[in-house]
């Protein structure tokens, strides 16, 4: 069996590292040839030496640049007994997508947000497999990442638990027999709480997830159902299935990741505990041919001779509209979800900064969607230029409405 070379990007984060850890305890099945990071330096040059990766990029990079990446190597090898095998060292704000154009069989894009699309579309026009944790650039990119990936006869195969389980699923029967797919939500830290409650809630509240240990942001997202919004876009993309047949439902203990649900009643269920390994591996191990080799351990089984329960509740979408408002802009189109993305990038930011509070994330959202599509914003042709241009748009727009906010708060 040929062993997969992996890139890696976003490998110092929750995902990236976990991928790091299947690779390193799979030998003969991958091997790294890449280390992709934003600005968490000290722990990429460590992982760069550990998986004696070709390359390295560095987003962020130090004030010494290439040089001083160099020499960070050279001081972490020392230290661990190791050789440097890094030939080439990207820096900059291009430095993922120039990595994402070597040569691979899969590169894992774990970015977090709307930077992931240029490394997306670098991978795809080289013709290299995606296992795409970066749900956004998919989001963001839609019809144009989908015709990149055609145009180069390359995958992109979800690491998201839910759209792995989806995947999965789906191996039980032909597309034409699929009623509808149903996406699990774990409603979050704030599941049942009411709006006067939802206007109290502190940003380290947020970062509590029930049962998933993610970064501040893809954290947030939960918390708001944000995430699960742009899943339901992610899953139309993936799938081609339209939005009338996705349902999201709230099941609390994360076990059901995902549920595709036949013709003839029959719905078939992906469970395992909540680890994010498992889709992972799966991906990893999904071949050129699109046939998956299941990686042995890659998460332990779901303990059925445990006594437990599990349960399923609907979304509340009037105390959390931003799964509503996610299938607002998925069927708009055009650049309407890179607004939408966009706007809960910046809401986020000002959240945990103090600056408003967390039902007014969904309220910028909003806020940001009607001014979008009232400009016939939809109508745009999609390109990497018209979508990096709606996310600047965006992002000034949720600017000047967080300033307005901030004013009337002041008069109030």
């Amino acid at each position: 069996m040929k062993v997969r070379n992996v890139i890696v990007l976003g490998a110092t984060g929750s995902v990236g590292t976990q991928a790091l850890e299947v690779i390193a305890a799979n030998p003969a099945r991958f091997a790294v040839t890449g280390i992709g990071a934003g600005a968490n330096i000290d722990a990429a040059v460590d992982q760069a030496i550990r998986t004696e990766a070709r390359a390295l990029a560095i987003a962020t990079p130090p004030p010494g640049g290439e040089a001083q990446v160099s020499r960070l190597l050279e001081e972490r090898a020392e230290q661990l007994g190791a050789q440097v095998a890094v030939e080439t060292i990207f820096t900059g704000p291009e430095a993922s997508a120039r990595l994402a154009s070597e040569p691979a069989d899969v590169v894992l894009n774990a970015v977090t947000g709307a930077a992931g699309l240029t490394s997306t579309l670098a991978a795809l026009q080289a013709g290299t497999d995606v296992a795409l944790a970066n749900k956004e650039s998919l989001i963001i990119g839609g019809e144009l990442v989908l015709r990149t990936a055609e145009e180069n006869a390359a995958q992109l195969i979800p690491v998201d638990s839910e759209h792995s389980a989806i995947a999965q699923a789906l191996r039980a029967g032909r597309r034409e027999e699929v009623a509808r797919l149903i996406i699990t939500a774990s409603g979050g830290p704030f599941r049942g709480m009411s709006a006067d409650e939802l206007a109290a809630v502190t940003p380290e509240q947020a970062l509590a997830h029930p049962t998933w240990n993610m970064g501040t942001v893809i954290t947030t997202n939960s918390a708001t159902l944000v995430n699960k919004g742009l899943e339901v876009i992610e899953a139309h993309l993936l799938f081609g299935i339209d939005y009338d047949r996705i349902t999201a439902v709230v099941h609390p203990q994360s076990r059901i990741h995902s549920m595709v649900e036949f013709v003839d009643g029959s719905t078939i269920a992906q469970v395992s505990p909540p680890d994010m390994k498992l889709p992972i591996a799966y991906a990893l191990g999904t071949e050129p041919d699109g046939t998956t080799i299941r990686i042995k351990g890659a998460t332990a089984p779901e303990p059925f001779d445990a006594a437990s329960s599990w349960t399923f509740e609907p979304v509340d979408d009037a105390n959390f509209p931003a799964l509503r408002l996610a299938v607002r802009a998925g069927r708009a189109g055009g650049t309407t979800p890179a607004v939408y993305n966009a706007a809960n990038e910046e809401l986020v930011a000002a959240f945990h900064a103090g600056t408003i509070t967390f039902p007014q994330i969904s309220r910028g959202i909003a806020a940001a969607l009607d001014q979008h599509l009232g400009s016939g914003g939809e109508a745009t042709e999609l390109t990497l230029e018209t979508v990096l241009a709606a996310d600047r748009s965006a992002r000034a727009f949720i600017a000047s409405w967080l300033h307005s906010t901030a004013a009337q708060e002041a008069r109030a």
